[in-house]
């Protein structure tokens, strides 16, 4: 989609500084106009109404109505996107996770030092208005909010995974990924490496959050974590994540080399990895998200053997990343995103069977 019109943008800001510097920043795009501000909930619901903005840009530590009281109201009255703009800490991370989790498109970390990188918060926040102006609000399907009492099983260090599972998000992400991986047994029996992009101090907390309502284990990855069947591993904020094969395990190397597509974590870089190291053993993984990072590194899965697969358009929230990979011919299958948990399972499953087989012992396992 071409935008042929400015997009109309309401800044609710508790801050008169954030009110008069948001501003500042996203105008400097002639395509973007902020039609308002507001300091608080109540005002910013009311601006809403007068001036029909397309994005709102959302702080959640406001006094009154809050950011997330006003965004449950958004997303029940008028369904716009909101891009928060969260402090940068661990209670700001929570937060945000909570936001997004109720609907909010995206967000864009708060700097401690906003003056050291207003160049970079400027690119980062135009690009997601722009993104979220062209988003078609996708409705993603029912996730739990909480795992039910049944205990975890703890995967298995002498237990190899029958399939490398890696999988590369961005906008739209954390929503999707709860579901999908929400889907999973908790003997699932391949591995998962995730790269979401997503800032330092926020991976932690969104794979303890990933942890809670799913059956598979979830962690935020460290160099040298084993790639075991039934784990997932979450590349941390800020960093670029490798899997690599070795002699006495599979690991994941954790790397703070330059950016790649403006990316760190990137998912090329990841995909790179999975196709020097695993063939075609490997799986990559294309999910909603803006840009192209991780495209070029499913051409190098492809080539290597690996499947590869790419999030339909129309389950997208944004369709870039997927977009990229299936008009460069990239991506083998083209999947809905309530089918991608069962054809990964179908997949790993019938690999263990040929494994299996090969060895001579019978699978005791059958198709999904």
């Amino acid at each position: 989609m071409i935008m042929t019109e400015s997009v109309r943008v309401l800044v609710v800001d508790d801050s008169a500084l954030m009110r008069k510097l948001i501003p500042q920043i996203i105008e400097t795009d002639s395509s973007i106009q902020v039609v308002g501000t507001a300091m608080d909930g109540n005002f910013g619901l009311k601006k809403i109404e007068e001036l029909r903005p397309q994005v709102v840009t959302l702080d959640l530590e406001m006094p009154g109505m809050g950011g997330l009281d006003m965004l449950k109201e958004i997303m029940r009255r008028y369904r716009l996107p909101v891009i928060v703009v969260s402090s940068h800490s661990t209670e700001g991370a929570s937060v945000t996770l909570k936001a997004l989790s109720m609907g909010a498109f995206d967000f864009v970390a708060k700097p401690r030092d906003v003056s050291a990188r207003m160049p970079e918060i400027a690119r980062e926040l135009i690009g997601k208005i722009k993104a979220a102006a062209q988003s078609r609000g996708v409705n993603l399907p029912c996730v739990p909010g909480t795992l039910q009492s049944t205990p975890k099983i703890a995967p298995d260090s002498k237990k190899n995974p029958t399939r490398f599972v890696a999988i590369g998000v961005s906008t739209g992400g954390p929503q999707a990924l709860q579901y999908v991986l929400s889907q999973f047994p908790a003997d699932f029996p391949g591995t998962i490496v995730i790269v979401q992009h997503m800032p330092e101090g926020f991976t932690e907390m969104f794979a303890r959050r990933l942890d809670e309502t799913c059956a598979i284990k979830v962690k935020e990855a460290q160099s040298g974590d084993l790639l075991l069947s039934g784990r997932v591993l979450i590349a941390p904020g800020n960093r670029h994540l490798r899997m690599k094969r070795l002699p006495l395990g599979n690991i994941v190397v954790l790397g703070d080399d330059a950016r790649v597509n403006g990316h760190r974590p990137s998912v090329d870089v990841l995909f790179q990895s999975l196709a020097e190291d695993f063939g075609e053993q490997g799986t990559a993984v294309l999910m909603t998200g803006m840009g192209d990072d991780g495209a070029e590194g499913m051409g190098m899965v492809k080539a290597a053997g690996g499947l590869t697969i790419a999030q339909s358009e129309d389950s997208c929230v944004v369709y870039g990343m997927p977009k990229a990979a299936i008009e460069r011919g990239y991506a083998v299958r083209v999947i809905e995103l309530e089918a991608l948990a069962n054809t990964l399972q179908v997949h790993c499953m019938e690999n263990r069977s040929r494994i299996l087989s090969r060895t001579g012992k019978s699978a005791g396992v059958g198709k999904l």
